[in-house]
């Protein structure tokens, strides 16, 4: 049995075919262009490959309420050629097979949960620092959901002595995303992010927005690991310094030795490297939905 996966993202969209293990078996990456371009594309990945289900993990926001005349809706993007696009619906005619869906961090964070670093627990955060930010979140062993769905890379954080950057995010200016995501560091340093792994004060300024964010995601969610992927964070030199700064932000407050003592056993890269968001998309469709979700 061949499941199909789709992680739908702002500058990419990954398609792949994997089984109920979350084994990924063909992957393709497809740029993100207009929605009729891009999933005909999709499409054509996906035409030889008979798939039984298809799993679909996509930026946002997105409606996720299946009693809404929108659900499947990606809805208020920044990317306006795709706001208000029925990407479910579009889907829909393309492929005549039963359709998860949910936001690409949670799905990444389902992934991890099930074959990756949150492995055997029941809750976890996924942190994708890239494009965007965005956040994904299972707690007591479903992902979570709400009003529509978390949006925690829009969260605001205090500003960093040394920054006078403005913030890029078109809705809230510095938020963190307006802050720390990968269009940001570029703004403000006038350099992509690999070509400032030199600059001290870059990854200094870098981690202690993302650490005042993780602090905050472990104050109100407690999750049981936080994984952290996304193309900035493949900086591997933000980790410790994360690391750090979380202890300090949380000031013992936290007493558990994951905290204290073992942080970088909690605060970790992903296990499934770039394929976290595909074998997610599996795990929404596969033998463990009925486990996870509601």
């Amino acid at each position: 049995m061949m499941i199909g996966a789709i992680e739908a993202g702002g500058t990419k969209f990954v398609c792949g075919v994997g089984d109920k293990d979350g084994n990924i078996f063909e992957r393709k990456t497809i740029p993100t262009t207009t929605p009729d371009e891009t999933l005909e594309r999709v499409n054509s990945f996906f035409q030889d490959k008979e798939i039984t289900s298809l799993g679909v993990g996509s930026f946002g926001p997105v409606d996720l309420d299946r009693s809404s005349s929108t659900y499947g809706y990606i809805t208020s993007t920044p990317k306006k050629q795709w706001d208000h696009v029925n990407l479910v619906g579009e889907l829909k005619k393309r492929f005549s097979v039963p359709i998860e869906f949910d936001t690409d961090v949670n799905a990444a964070a389902l992934g991890e949960s099930l074959w990756g670093a949150a492995q055997g627990l029941d809750s976890c955060i996924y942190i994708t620092v890239g494009t965007g930010i965005g956040v994904g979140a299972l707690a007591e062993g479903k992902l979570l959901h709400g009003l529509t769905h978390p949006e925690m890379g829009h969260i605001l954080v205090r500003r960093h002595p040394e920054d006078h950057y403005e913030g890029n995010c078109p809705y809230h200016g510095d938020c963190l995303e307006g802050l720390a995501a990968g269009p940001a560091l570029e703004n403000r340093w006038g350099k992509k992010a690999y070509d400032l792994k030199e600059e001290a004060i870059v990854w200094e300024m870098e981690a202690s927005y993302l650490a005042q964010a993780i602090a905050q995601y472990i104050l109100i969610l407690s999750p049981k690991r936080i994984i952290l992927g996304g193309g900035v964070m493949k900086q591997e030199q933000l980790f410790p310094l994360i690391h750090t700064y979380v202890k300090s932000i949380l000031g013992g407050y936290i007493h558990h030795e994951q905290i204290l003592s073992r942080i970088e056993e909690y605060i970790v890269p992903p296990s499934l490297g770039d394929n976290a968001g595909l074998a997610g998309a599996i795990g929404l469709v596969s033998s463990y939905k009925d486990n996870i979700k509601e």
